[in-house]
């Protein structure tokens, strides 16, 4: 659960510099909002390894 704590956090944390980027338009924010959400594609790709495990691991 703590990855998923994680993966909120995150999400939070970008919404700022996405609004930045579509709103006024600041490239900058867009290369951080780039960064953010490779490093959520990361995690999810975790969380989702991790329930595959947890789920087999039951059988």
């Amino acid at each position: 659960m703590s990855k998923f704590g994680k993966l909120k956090e995150l999400v939070s944390s970008v919404e700022a510099d996405a609004d930045k980027f579509f709103n006024k338009g600041n490239a900058a924010a867009g290369t951080r909002v780039r960064k953010a959400m490779q490093e959520l594609k990361n995690l999810a790709q975790e969380i989702r390894n991790d329930v595959t495990s947890v789920k087999n691991s039951g059988k």
